[in-house]
C-alpha cells in the first residue's frame, strides 16, 4: 500500500466511528489524475483511499479522521455521511468493467475495514446509494454480487408472491432497506435498481422489491 496524504480531512463529528463504507468511481482518465485531485486542497474532495486499475492501494487520509467523498446525502436515516463512513474510490469511467486485480484488492481492503471496526456487510454501500439521483457511482459495471456472496455487503431478498408492486409499497421497502434519501419515485427505483438489478428496465414490478435486509415481515 502506497500512502500519498491529502490535506483535506478532519476529526469526525459528533464522536462518530465508521459504521459505514462508501463505495466511489473517479470517473477520470486514469488513477494518477484522480489521485491529484483528491489531494488538491483547492478541490476540497478527498476519500480514504484509491484503487488503481492494476490493483495498486493508495491511503491519502487515515480511517479515524472524516474525508470529504460523501458530500450531501442520507442512509437508513442517518447524515453526515463522510462522518459515518470510509471512503474508496476506484479507478473507474463507469463506463466499462472493473479489472480482476482492481476488484481483489477491493475485497482484501474491505476485510480489513470490516474487521477493524466491526462493519457488517450492510454497512458496506455505493455513492448512489445515499445520493439518489445526485450520484451513479459505482454504476451499473460495479459487481456487488461477488462482493455479496464473500459476506461483504448485503444480498438481496427474494420477493414473495404477496408483495404487491404499488408505488407506496415500495417506497416503504426501499426506506427499510436503507435507502432513506429524499428522492422521487422514479428515481429511487433507478437507485435501487442500480444495486442490485441494473438491467431491469420499465415500470415497477414485484421483482423490484427484492431488496437487502428487509425481513419478510415487512412485507406489504
Amino acid at each position: 500500500m502506497k500512502q500519498h496524504p491529502s490535506p483535506n480531512f478532519g476529526p469526525r463529528r459528533d464522536g462518530l466511528r465508521p459504521s459505514l463504507v462508501v463505495i466511489h468511481y473517479t470517473a477520470m482518465e486514469d488513477a494518477a489524475a484522480a489521485l491529484e485531485r483528491l489531494c488538491d486542497a483547492t478541490a476540497e474532495v478527498s476519500a480514504h483511499y484509491l484503487i488503481s486499475g492494476q490493483g495498486c492501494v493508495t491511503q491519502m487520509v487515515a480511517e479515524d479522521m472524516r474525508a470529504w467523498h460523501a458530500g450531501q446525502g442520507e442512509w437508513a436515516g442517518q447524515n453526515d455521511i463522510n462522518s459515518r463512513s470510509i471512503g474508496v474510490e476506484l479507478d473507474n469511467r463507469g463506463t466499462h468493467p472493473f479489472s480482476e486485480p482492481q476488484m481483489s484488492a477491493l475485497e482484501t481492503l474491505l476485510r480489513g475495514i470490516m474487521d477493524r471496526w466491526g462493519i457488517l456487510p450492510a454497512g458496506v454501500i455505493g455513492h448512489s446509494d445515499m445520493a439518489p439521483g445526485r450520484k451513479m457511482d459505482p454504476g451499473p459495471k460495479f459487481d456487488w454480487a461477488r462482493l455479496a456472496r464473500q459476506g461483504m455487503a448485503a444480498l438481496g431478498h427474494v420477493a414473495p408472491e404477496t408483495a404487491v408492486p404499488l408505488p407506496d409499497n415500495f417506497i416503504a421497502t426501499a426506506n427499510q432497506a436503507g435507502f432513506t434519501a429524499e428522492a422521487e419515485l422514479e428515481t429511487l427505483l433507478h437507485t435501487t435498481r442500480l444495486r442490485f438489478a441494473p438491467w431491469r428496465k420499465g415500470p415497477l414490478c414485484t421483482a423490484d422489491f427484492d431488496l437487502c435486509h428487509v425481513p419478510p415481515s415487512k412485507w406489504k
